[in-house]
């Protein structure tokens, strides 16, 4: 069965770690490899149930290093941090794109009630409430 949201265009913008989306002539769409590492369709971010999810950390600086087809039907992203195992197919990218500012800043929200950070570098630690 074909996807509706099939991309008519994939471009991976090496510099500024982002992937572009194009929908025709009318939605175009970028990506940061963060965004799309952190909300990776696979059993090591989503867990195998609700509720089971594991909060990713720091992937400030993550990039793609290779982007492979899957059928017609998705795309296996290849981050430079090792992960390689979600696929993502094309209707979990188009709502990752319409979805965009609600999900990061879920993504953000989480982070800051963890004490995380999305720099690899930072350790936060919260002190009393």
């Amino acid at each position: 069965m074909a996807s509706r949201h099939t991309p008519t265009d994939v471009a991976l913008h090496t510099r500024s770690r982002e992937l572009e989306l194009s929908y025709g002539d009318a939605e175009r769409y970028r990506l940061s490899c963060e965004y799309l590492r952190v909300y990776s369709p696979s059993a090591e971010v989503l867990g195998h149930g609700p509720g089971q999810e594991v909060l990713q950390t720091g992937k400030a600086g993550v990039g793609i290093s290779a982007i492979k087809p899957v059928g017609n039907y998705a795309l296996q992203l290849v981050f430079d941090d090792g992960h390689d195992t979600g696929l993502y197919s094309w209707d979990y990218l188009y709502t990752l794109c319409t979805e965009y500012d609600a999900r990061w800043q879920r993504y953000l929200d989480r982070l800051a009630e963890a004490g995380a950070s999305r720099d690899p570098d930072v350790q936060v630690l919260k002190l009393g409430d």
